[in-house]
């Protein structure tokens, strides 16, 4: 028997609280967002995973004070989850922490329950979603030209395309730094994209990383509206109608 793979989870958060109670609550309370948790009670090992990881959420217990503040500051500076939405979980009088307090997006007020936990996590839904298709990396192989500072164009391969950038496979060493212009169509879509690039790095196997340095307004919101709907395609429906309900209208 063949086994169906596992939906794409609508985010990843992370947990920073050493109250078992805690976790377990909201853990559980992030299940049936198809949210998946990670939690942890070290300063050090949470610092470790924001440089190395993305979480679309960062969840941190004001209990733990100085550490709290530490993962806080961490969060602010990481490269890859300063944008990620922000929770705290505040004391009952939550006046020691009120600073860090302020610098979250939303804040789980002590005595948990399971109904508190769920709606402001209900209330966060749509920017956690959001913050998923930012990072999002759709795998994709169609045809691509490449332009560069070389006598002729470069045919290559798409390998996988998010709204930052892609990645290609190009039969020619393209070096890092070297800014390139790649012109490609997306499946589905009738008008050709055209993007003045920046390689980023090269990896094994002729693969390159391209960073967009420029890509005109409507084929931006082409190429968002595309990855929309390919990373709606991997999560289960309830989440999918879940969001659209979240969002403005």
């Amino acid at each position: 028997m063949t086994k169906i793979a596992d939906p794409a989870p609508a985010g990843t958060a992370l947990v920073f609280c050493g109250d078992a109670s805690a976790v377990r609550l909201i853990t559980e309370s992030l299940k049936p967002l198809a949210i998946r948790a990670e939690s942890c009670d070290k300063a050090l090992t949470v610092s470790s995973l924001l440089n190395k990881r993305k979480f679309e959420a960062v969840i941190v217990d004001l209990k733990l004070g100085e550490e709290a503040r530490r993962v806080m500051e961490r969060l602010r500076l990481s490269p890859a989850n300063r944008t990620a939405v922000t929770f705290t979980i505040a004391p009952r009088d939550g006046t020691p922490q009120s600073a860090l307090r302020s610098n979250s997006t939303f804040v789980f007020q002590r005595p948990l329950s399971a109904a508190s936990v769920t709606n402001t996590l209900r209330a966060a839904y749509g920017l956690v979603v959001r913050e998923r298709r930012r990072y999002f990396r759709c795998p994709v192989q169609v045809p691509a030209v490449v332009r560069a500072s070389m006598p002729q164009d470069l045919s290559c391969l798409t390998v996988n395309i998010s709204e930052g950038g892609m990645a290609i496979s190009a039969p020619a060493d393209l070096d890092a730094g070297l800014s390139v212009a790649i012109r490609f169509n997306l499946p589905g879509c009738t008008g050709q994209l055209f993007a003045e690039t920046k390689v980023c790095w090269r990896g094994d196997g002729g693969q390159v990383g391209l960073e967009f340095l420029s890509l005109p307004l409507q084929q931006k919101s082409e190429l968002q509206e595309w990855l929309a709907r390919k990373l709606d395609e991997t999560l289960p429906e309830s989440v999918v109608a879940m969001f659209r309900s979240a969002a403005p209208s």
